[in-house]
């Protein structure tokens, strides 16, 4: 049997098989999958989970709604118990019938697909990018001929391929493609598949229980009673078919005589054992190996089967009781069948049975297979069996299967007799579950630890792992003991381990930035001069940051603006690899030098170059941070298109998009200040303090828009006081607006100079044109005018527009007490212009209100009202990255959605505008 086979593939050639009997009471059901089917064929893709308990009908209802399908190609892709620690075990059988179609695939991709499956060597893939690869391998495929991917028993599937298949079934829109997977209820495939449309089966309603009991039973029954076994079974239709094989009529009426409940839900297990029973012992033998093979591998069962000295006709009798089919595969009547032999036979067989099926597996070169099955053997620990474990744990790892290794490093530690070895085990599955996102299994893990058993160093990884950790699931306590637990880290690797002492340092003083004020256990100057004696156990780039970072937070701004330009041209020079363990560090560098250009240079880099690699956690990241940027150089519009993509990223990994809410962003929109104060309160419940102070500061920016001076002196001052390296910087510019604006002049004067100072040691365009700003406002009229000229100079040579905004807003509102209304209105219309098309609607009406007061008409228009119909938030991506000139295929992949679904929106998009080209579009978009 070839691979297509072996997928369920049915080749358009061949005769249509025989309808199969019609199901009953799944009308509605079968229309519902049925349209998705047409849907598939008219060139839209969508998906369903159906999930339902056992017996309820879930195969039957897959298995006739693929029967029914016409003109389209049917994929199985099935779970299986044996395979379910076997990483992209499920993709593996899914992609062999398309590997003709890989070239289709961009490289990238292709290459992700290739390394997941153990053909190729290469940097172990993200499971995202594994996602995207197997998104386009089954859009190219699908343009040939419509898809149906049917994956039942999904609760079986590996972890790697489950999250796969969520990630595609999310992301299909504009391919011929259908997704149907089927569950048992399952927390973890509930957690994976969120997104995913589901379709809950019960139990069938009453007449259609009674029917079906009476289509299966030999002989009439009473319909008061076939009513009650309706209502006793729930509806079941295994239990009714069950019902109707294993009873007649009479002895059904019998039975509702007796104490015996009726065989329905966990009882249809004994209900099969006695069936099971009822035949010959070496029937049940063959019947064990057949359930403990789950893949159903026929050749397998019968090589197993004749080392255990079985006969070749052993299958016949389970056969003609109806238990198995035996075809090209082994296939139990239902699941229940298979764990009803399976946990009914005693522990000794099943173990001998394992070692058949290890043996003859390791035979046949399926060494995955023979170690799953040993594992299964085995009795106690065996240190053996635990280090090939391992092997086989660092062989997923290297595919990029890291929840698969985790699992495989947990039963390798269960198996190791030495404590120590047992301890470094589970060490490491924590590990790579924290990689894969897996928080519970990480702490579970970690919970499992003796910590007296470990090493410095491996005490030092748990408390990293304790932080990163904390992050992960906003722990308030760990969040602000980040930092200092860190520093411990940092002080068990010293003398053992000079690059995680290093990588620890530069952690303690991410997380510092995270919890800011509110950071326990450590002050900055203790952390400056830990990193500045960390910077000296080795040379490198990381030894570079370090001073810089301690320079940043001991000494003079002057002193250390040197060494912050030179750490930040180690990560500018960082190859990709090494920029994406750089973390946040670069942002806090360029802000410290206020080269906001350079800073989000760096952050689209990093964003790419995680792209390209499918790490959608750092992808996630950056686009955060990114929307932070946008608001700090004062461009909303730009921000509130990243904070998009971020929504748009976590509806591909199925978190809930409508919770990524910025409360800066809220501000600066003019939502109510009590409701931004309420979700910055919130953040800060989880000790995301630094988060807290971002939406503070923009809920300063717009009082001072809306002329409430008094109040943005207020909330400044206390920030301003507390003095938290660059990000006081940053607010020096609004706090001495707020304090001139509100009569405290007097109370800033120090403050002014300390923004001069730190101009004259960076001397980029950005602070410049601020501190000129500045001393303008402080200045006397007849020596304001120079310095505010100077701030529109050096803030036209930066790229903060808001700031430029507002130079010229301050500027014409001096002209405009000067007399002088020409001018102001040239340049309050300049502030105007500039505040509605980065979208700061109170800035905006300020300069509106500024103009009118010179006498000038000023029409109220918004951002985009040039009678184009809006754009999504996905179609405004798409159209400004064609305008960029970026190609479908380059698109699709920073977006992570097919070629089909970009030429979809792009159509859209080009509708809207009226245009056919991007280079029309990329002029109509320049002229908003």
């Amino acid at each position: 049997m070839d691979a297509r086979e072996r997928a369920g593939y049915r080749d358009p050639i061949d005769p249509a098989p025989p309808a199969p009997p019609a199901i009953l009471g799944r009308t509605g059901e079968l229309d519902r999958l049925g349209a998705l089917f047409g849907n598939a064929r008219n060139g839209v893709g969508t998906a369903l989970s159906v999930v339902g308990e056992p017996g309820v009908g879930k195969t039957a209802l897959l298995d006739a709604a693929v029967g029914r399908a016409r003109g389209i190609r049917v994929l199985r892709s099935d779970g299986y118990e044996a395979e379910s620690a076997m990483p992209y075990a499920a993709v593996q059988r899914l992609g062999a019938p398309l590997a003709e179609h890989l070239g289709e695939v961009p490289a990238r991709q292709a290459a992700a697909l290739r390394i997941a499956a153990g053909v190729d060597d290469g940097p172990p893939p993200d499971r995202y990018l594994v996602g995207l690869g197997l998104l386009s391998l089954l859009a190219a495929a699908g343009a040939v001929e419509p898809i149906a991917w049917v994956v039942d028993d999904a609760h079986l599937v590996d972890a790697e391929s489950l999250e796969v298949l969520a990630f595609v079934a999310r992301r299909l829109a504009a391919e011929p493609v259908v997704v149907l997977l089927a569950s048992r209820p399952d927390p973890r495939v509930q957690l994976v598949t969120a997104g995913v449309p589901v379709l809950e089966l019960g139990g069938l309603d009453q007449p259609s229980a009674v029917q079906l009991l009476n289509r299966s039973v030999r002989g009439a029954v009473d319909p008061l009673l076939a009513t009650r076994i309706a209502e006793q079974t729930g509806g079941n239709p295994l239990a009714l078919i069950d019902l109707g094989r294993a009873f007649t009529a009479e002895q059904l009426t019998d039975s509702t005589l007796a104490p015996t409940p009726l065989p329905v839900g966990e009882r249809l297990e004994a209900h099969y054992l006695a069936q099971v029973d009822a035949i010959d012992h070496e029937a049940q033998r063959w019947l064990l190996v057949a359930a403990a093979e789950s893949t159903g591998d026929r050749e397998l069962i019968a090589a197993a089967s004749d080392r255990l000295g079985l006969t070749t006709d052993a299958s016949g009798p389970a056969e003609r009781a109806g238990l198995v089919s035996v075809r090209r595969t082994v296939d139990f009547r239902h699941p229940l069948v298979r764990s009803a032999v399976y946990n009914g036979m005693p522990a000794d067989d099943r173990r001998r049975t394992h070692e058949a099926l290890a043996a003859v597996a390791d035979e046949r070169g399926r060494a995955d297979l023979a170690v799953w099955h040993s594992a299964a053997a085995a009795v106690g620990a065996d240190d053996g069996l635990a280090a090939r474990m391992e092997r086989m744990a660092d062989a997923a790892g290297v595919r990029g299967a890291s929840v698969s290794r985790a699992q495989l490093l947990t039963r390798a530690a269960d198996l190791t007799t030495d404590g120590t070895g047992h301890d470094r085990r589970i060490l490491a599955a924590a590990e790579a579950a924290a990689s894969a996102g897996a928080v519970g299994l990480a702490l579970e893990l970690l919970a499992r630890l003796d910590e007296g058993r470990l090493d410095p160093v491996g005490l030092g990884r748990v408390l990293t792992l304790r932080a990163l950790l904390a992050l992960f699931i906003a722990d308030h306590d760990g969040v602000v003991g980040g930092a200092a637990m860190m520093l411990r880290a940092a002080t068990l690797f010293h003398d053992r381990d000079p690059e995680l002492e290093q990588r620890a340092l530069l952690r303690a003083f991410d997380y510092t930035l995270t919890a800011e004020w509110a950071a326990e256990g450590v002050s900055l100057p203790e952390l400056g001069r830990r990193l500045a004696d960390g910077a000296t156990v080795a040379d490198g780039p990381r030894s570079v940051q370090l001073r810089a970072v301690a320079a940043h937070i001991l000494e003079p701004y002057d002193v250390a603006v040197p060494l912050i330009r030179e750490a930040v041209a180690t990560i500018r020079d960082a190859d990709d690899a090494q920029l994406l363990d750089v973390g946040s560090l670069g942002v806090a560098l360029t802000m410290a030098l206020w080269e906001e250009r350079l800073c989000i240079e760096l952050l689209e880099r990093t964003l790419q170059v995680a792209r390209d690699a499918g790490v959608l956690r750092v992808v996630d990241t950056n686009l955060w941070l990114l929307g932070h940027l946008e608001l700090v150089r004062g461009d909303p519009a730009a921000s509130a298109r990243y904070i998009d993509q971020v929504r748009e990223l976590r509806r591909a990994i199925g978190y809930d998009a409508e919770q990524v809410v910025n409360a800066s962003a809220l501000a600066w929109a003019g939502a109510p200040v009590e409701l931004v104060e309420a979700v910055a309160e919130g953040v800060l419940a989880t000790g995301f303090a630094g988060a807290w102070t971002i939406a503070m500061t923009g809920l300063g920016i717009r009082e001072i828009a809306d002329g409430h001076y008094r109040d943005a002196f207020e909330r400044f001052r206390p920030m301003v006081e507390r003095n938290f390296l660059q990000v006081t910087y940053q607010q020096l510019p609004d706090y001495i607006e707020a304090a001139v604006r509100s009569g405290h002049a007097a109370a800033v004067v120090d403050e002014l100079a300390r923004l001069q100072g730190l101009a004259a040691a960076s001397g980029t365009p950005w602070i410049r044109g601020q501190a000129a700003k500045s001393t303008a406002l402080m200045a006397d009229d007849a020596e304001a005018e120079a310095s505010y000229l100077q701030a529109i100079e050096h803030l036209e040579a930066a790229t903060a527009p808001a700031d430029l905004g507002r130079a010229h807003l301050v500027y014409g509102e001096w002209l405009r007490r000067m007399k002088r209304r020409r001018e102001a209105r040239e340049h309050l219309k300049a502030a105007l212009a500039i505040f509605t098309r980065v979208e700061a609607p109170a800035f905006a009406a300020r300069a509106r209100r500024e103009l009118e007061a010179t006498g000038e008409h000023v029409p109220h228009l918004v951002a985009g009202d040039d009678g184009v119909e809006p754009l999504t938030p996905q179609e405004g991506t798409i159209a400004g990255m064609a305008a960029e000139g970026k190609t479908n295929a380059e698109i699709g992949a920073t977006l992570f959605i097919s070629v089909n679904t970009v030429d979809y929106h792009l159509r859209k998009v080009f509708r809207k505008f009226g245009v056919t080209s991007r280079k029309q579009l990329a002029e109509r978009l320049g002229d908003r």
